[in-house]
């Protein structure tokens, strides 16, 4: 730059020794503009330095930026793929749990059905017009009620002949249905009974239950292994015991038929163990 300038002022020294003034000052002219198109020049090419100077900044930054985001993208698609392959094994897990759900509810349909159908058949073999017989599903169960004027003299344990026609009604189902179970449970009202035979009313209510089981294995040819016996005596009275109508009510014999419950709530144990592995 210094070199241009001391050109130029040598050439206007030498032009002006050897030409006129009006020549002179045409050149002068000239000079000056050249000198503003240099000092413009100038200015330009700080202004582009400084621009390259802060390009290079923002490349480098851009550069760094690409850098960085290629390795989170990077790590982002290891942990999509983790993502992806823990919410396979998560819907695998649900559909698990929704077979054993849907088998859960099967097996309840099924004993549900058996147990409509089971129903249906008792009604058929027994009737439905006797008052003191009373057919119902209770908690999943079928239930036969039948009064103890029916089954039992008053203060007897004695099966009468007219209860053995009711009962050989009920061992037909029974024995159709050999994987049930059948619960024979005998109730009295609240009267105190004590004699040489019986102690009480838990006695009553026992040898009550025992002498129908005794009736439905040997005479009747119900499986053993089906029937249970049960003397509830007077704890569970359906009213108060507070008339002899409402006595009579009480004394009653329920014969309770339904699936094998341990069989049952072992298959429901197996299904939720299997649910906690998961």
């Amino acid at each position: 730059m210094k070199k241009v300038m001391l050109i130029i002022t040598l050439v206007s020294i030498s032009l002006t020794s050897c030409v006129s003034k009006k020549k002179f000052a045409l050149l002068e002219t000239k000079n000056k503009e050249i000198q503003e198109l240099l000092n413009t020049a100038t200015v330009k090419l700080n202004v582009c330095l400084s621009e390259k100077e802060a390009l290079t900044g923002q490349v480098d930054y851009l550069k760094q930026n690409n850098s960085e985001l290629i390795s989170s993208s990077k790590e982002l698609t290891v942990l999509t793929a983790k993502n992806s392959e823990n919410l396979e094994k998560s819907l695998e897990s649900l559909k698990e749990k929704d077979l054993k759900i849907n088998r859960l509810q099967d097996a309840l349909t099924r004993k549900d059905s058996v147990t409509l159908a089971l129903v249906t058949s008792l009604k058929r073999e027994v009737g439905i017009d006797d008052p003191d017989i009373n057919i119902n599903v209770e908690k999943g169960v079928v239930m036969i009620s039948i009064a103890d004027n029916l089954l039992f003299k008053s203060g007897s344990y004695e099966v009468s002949d007219k209860a053995k026609s009711v009962l050989a009604k009920v061992a037909k189902v029974i024995n159709s249905k050999p994987d049930f179970e059948c619960m024979v449970e005998s109730h009295t009202d609240n009267l105190p009974i004590k004699n040489v035979v019986l102690l009480d009313n838990w006695d009553l209510s026992v040898k009550r239950a025992t002498s129908i089981v005794r009736v439905l294995q040997t005479d009747l040819g119900v499986n053993p292994k089906q029937l249970i016996p049960a003397g509830r005596s007077s704890y569970i009275p359906l009213v108060a015991n507070d008339t002899p109508a409402n006595r009579a009510k009480n004394r009653r014999t329920r014969i309770i038929i339904m699936p094998k419950i341990d069989q049952f709530y072992d298959m429901i144990e197996k299904e939720m163990k299997n649910f906690e592995k998961k």
